[in-house]
């Protein structure tokens, strides 16, 4: 059995011989692994605990698939190649020898201060290779690492911190990006005023800044770095063993920490990349992503090193020092797969064609979106002038719990059909169902979109509540994973994702639930109680807008609104800051006190005409009112 599908009816004959024996499938996908003991059993599944196991008695380590077994082929090709903020600058690279070495010497600086097997790091740093490398020492010697985005408040990393009860941050003095340096120590040094379960800090120098310095708890990296040995033997994992919780909003306020474990992720990311991207020996590839998601996880660090893949990391943002960056780099380090969300598109679309057609964009084979489902007019303006009219656009879905792309093109091989994301991977069963849990098997249908098997990188749990793991995905329809997302089906078979069914907003391709960011705007000591709905934004493809009760009319309505936006940056982080803030005096509730966004979200995205019934609001009244006063 192939790894790599080349054309599409080698594409239908794998998928069928994957949904009729996912087993035979996944362990085919497997072998071609270094495994130090080989599994006993393929899987072990039940939804309805749920309790999902793969490559039962399996031992390896994935560092060693990522890194050691590369070294005899391909020890001084590139792995990783670090592309700076600042265009002056220059990039740096690490070879698959050098950055094995890289690797050794922090596993053994986190050794020295204490950090042993299932001990929890978390990670808050910038895109630099320090952060890669952080992540792959704590593999190397079994630790569980916790990413969390360095845009985040100090609040907010304080409760991911202490939701994994985490032992060690590492994280670096500032942050370049764009023309800012921002200050990422000094939030580590608010979140750890209350963090009771760090012992010690590992601090990377970037920018120089002058930072706070705790004896005893804090150490410069490179300090460390400098006697520490070449040499790490990679500790024996189980398959199943947790390698990473990433943290990800919900429709309740707790972000919730979803946990990945060694042997199916490894194996998932590294055959949907290969496929997904058609990566060939030799390509430079490219995903714009910050590894603080789940998408810099998979496709920047897992699944390219697997492969044996050079991956291009990038500090700095789209626009900075102008909006040619992307297609400065794609034609400085002849880029041949572009990995990007559809935001960063829709606003480099907004800056105009010019910043584009000067660049040699003629290595680049392969297009990708992520995050969100991309628009029609940013598709075409993406395929004409980036892609030249010709190149494939592999329109990706997945999520955090699943690890790794779900439904996406396989390029140049599957169909393309501007904003679907079009036909599963394969070892991926899709299903789209009624509010009542009854299959829609026909095509030209809407529904819930479920996956009806596991796959090896499905989530296992939500870190220290399993409980809220199985409620929150697999207690809607039985015998389901329910994804919490809308989905089409055309004539075809090909899918289309809507979007989200719960109250999740998808910001710039960042998931933030509505509890989360209300919590935060009820701390505004005005701020009597608040409810948030998304609303279609032009570049962010939805904004929050946020209808707010205070306990007297604000004196000044704007410099109201500036303080809301500010407690929302110090509790979540700036990502969450609401675009649109109206002053309401009530909200439409049921008899029962619940708040029928249906309606909020009507009025937010100008559909207002068509409210429906709302004979059974407390107050109708209030409906009228906040229309009259939309934003």
């Amino acid at each position: 059995m192939t790894l790599r599908i080349r054309t599409f009816e080698e594409y239908e004959a794998v998928y069928q011989e994957s949904v009729e024996n996912p087993e035979a499938f996944w362990a085919a996908q497997a072998d071609t692994f270094f495994w130090r003991k080989k599994w006993s059993k393929v899987l072990e599944w039940d939804f309805r605990k749920p309790d999902i196991k793969w490559f039962l008695g399996g031992k390896m380590n994935i560092t060693e698939n990522c890194l050691d077994r590369h070294l005899k082929t391909r020890g001084d090709q590139v792995a990783i190649l670090w592309e700076p903020n600042d265009p002056g600058e220059a990039a740096k690279t690490f070879t698959y020898r050098e950055l094995h070495a890289e690797v050794c010497r922090m596993a053994h600086v986190l050794k020295k201060h204490g950090i042993q097997k299932g001990d929890r790091i978390c990670f808050y740093m910038p895109m630099i290779p320090e952060l890669a490398i952080g992540l792959l020492a704590c593999a190397r010697i079994g630790a569980i690492h916790s990413v969390v985005f360095a845009g985040f408040s100090a609040h907010a990393l304080a409760d991911r911190i202490n939701d994994a009860t985490c032992k060690m941050v590492i994280c670096a003095d500032g942050n370049y990006r764009g023309n800012k340096s921002i200050p990422v120590k000094e939030v580590v040094d608010i979140a750890l005023q209350n963090t009771p379960s760090i012992e010690s800090v590992l601090v990377a120098q970037r920018t120089g800044q002058e930072v706070h310095w705790q004896s005893g708890r804090d150490f410069w990296l490179h300090e460390e770095m400098k006697t520490a040995s070449e040499s790490c033997e990679a500790e024996e994992m189980d398959s199943e063993d947790m390698l990473f919780i990433l943290y990800t909003s919900g429709s309740t306020g707790k972000p919730k920490g979803v946990v990945h474990s060694c042997g199916g992720y490894m194996v998932y990311t590294a055959y949907s990349f290969k496929n997904v991207f058609q990566y060939d020996e030799g390509d430079v590839y490219w995903c714009t992503a910050d590894i603080g998601w789940i998408t810099g996880h998979s496709y920047i660090v897992y699944g390219p090193l697997l492969a044996g893949a050079t991956t291009v990391m990038f500090e700095g943002v789209p626009t900075y020092p102008d909006a040619g960056r992307f297609w400065e780099i794609c034609e400085k380090h002849q880029v041949n797969q572009f990995y990007t969300a559809p935001t960063a598109i829709r606003a480099l679309q907004a800056q105009g064609d010019r910043h584009v057609t000067p660049h040699d964009l003629s290595k680049l084979k392969v297009l990708g979106t992520v995050g969100e489902p991309i628009n029609t007019e940013a598709w075409e303006w993406y395929h004409r002038l980036v892609g030249k009219n010709k190149l494939p656009i592999v329109d990706t879905w997945w999520q955090t719990e699943t690890g790794g792309i779900m439904i996406s093109p396989l390029a140049g091989i599957t169909w393309l059909k501007p904003t679907y994301a079009t036909l599963p991977l394969p070892g991926i069963q899709p299903c789209l169902v009624n509010a009542d849990g009854v299959e829609l098997t026909e095509n030209n249908v809407e529904g819930l979109l479920c996956i009806k098997f596991p796959w090896p990188s499905i989530l296992r749990t939500t870190y220290g509540d399993h409980e809220r793991c199985r409620l929150t995905y697999f207690s809607h329809f039985e015998d389901m994973y329910f994804t919490g997302d809308g989905a089409r089906r055309d004539e075809n078979g090909l899918y289309r994702i809507i979007g989200r069914v719960d109250d999740v907003i998808n910001v710039s391709g960042h998931r933030m639930g509505t509890a989360e960011v209300e919590n935060a705007i009820n701390e505004h000591p005005q701020v009597v109680e608040s409810a948030v709905v998304g609303f279609p934004h032009k570049i962010k493809g939805q904004g929050i807008y946020a209808f707010v009760i205070c306990t007297e009319a604000p004196a000044d309505d704007e410099a109201f609104r500036k303080e809301v936006r500010q407690v929302v940056t110090e509790e979540i982080g700036p990502i969450a800051k609401p675009d649109k803030i109206q002053i309401v005096s009530g909200l439409p509730k049921t008899r029962s006190g619940k708040i029928m966004r249906r309606i909020l979200r009507k009025i937010a995205d100008g559909t207002a005409d068509s409210l429906g019934d709302v004979s059974t609001l407390l107050d109708p009244a209030v409906v009228e009112e906040i229309r009259a006063g939309v934003l």
